[in-house]
């Protein structure tokens, strides 16, 4: 919209320029006020636009010679007031172009911060997700990992039960041990008692005289006899 205006403005000064220079003017008066106008037209654009502003040189040079163009006309100087009118309308048109590039490197610029902004924000939202990704890959290992402590941990369940069974069926199928009576049996025996007689004979010259001694040997005591039975009998 603004480079519309912009365009429009500048076309019109033109036009006007162009009507001045025709010979179709009636005067020089006529021709100065002609030029006077279009400055008018072109510094009033240029403020519109924000020219005072942005080029705040130019568009007080431009208002400057367009009162000196008024004054000249207002003295009679027609010429001189045609001159100073077109040095205005120069004077704005070069401050609209500097506003104009103002506005314009404030757009790239604008459009560059915006730029850069949606790159760091995709950027951001790239991490983010690779993180998000990171966290899902996490959570599925230590689900997986979960899982086979599991699956271990049933098995080996399942391994106890079964030895549990088998250690059941092996005790099932085993005969029981056979029963063992041991029967002790103690005998006692007398000892045989031995006597044994010794006979000594004693002479004298007048007289003999025949002595008898006896010796009895006894046995130390009764001897025993133990006898041990086995008997085993199967279940």
């Amino acid at each position: 919209m603004l480079r519309k205006t912009v365009l429009a403005t500048l076309l019109a000064s033109s036009a006007l320029a162009l009507a001045i220079a025709t010979p179709a003017a009636a005067t020089k008066a006529g021709r100065a006020r002609e030029a006077i106008a279009a400055a008018e037209a072109k510094i009033h654009s240029a403020e519109t636009v924000g020219a005072g502003a942005t080029a705040p040189h130019n568009t007080a040079e431009a208002r400057a010679a367009l009162a000196i163009a008024k004054e000249d006309l207002a003295t009679g100087h027609k010429d001189a007031a045609i001159q100073d009118a077109i040095r205005a309308s120069a004077l704005a048109d070069t401050a609209i172009g500097l506003s104009q590039q103002h506005k314009d490197a404030a757009i790239d610029s604008a459009r560059e911060a915006q730029q850069a902004s949606a790159d760091a924000a995709r950027d951001q939202v790239a991490a983010a997700q690779q993180q998000t990704v990171a966290a899902q890959q996490h959570a599925s290992d230590a689900s997986a990992r979960a899982d086979t402590a599991q699956q271990s941990a049933a098995a080996s369940a399942a391994d106890a039960t079964a030895a549990r069974n088998a250690a059941a069926l092996a005790a099932a199928q085993t005969p029981p041990a056979p029963q063992v009576e041991t029967v002790t049996t103690t005998t006692e025996q007398a000892a045989p008692v031995h006597h044994s007689v010794r006979t000594r004979t004693i002479r004298h010259s007048r007289r003999s005289r025949v002595m008898r001694h006896t010796t009895t040997a006894l046995s130390a005591g009764p001897s025993s006899e133990t006898t041990t039975t086995t008997k085993v009998t199967p279940q």
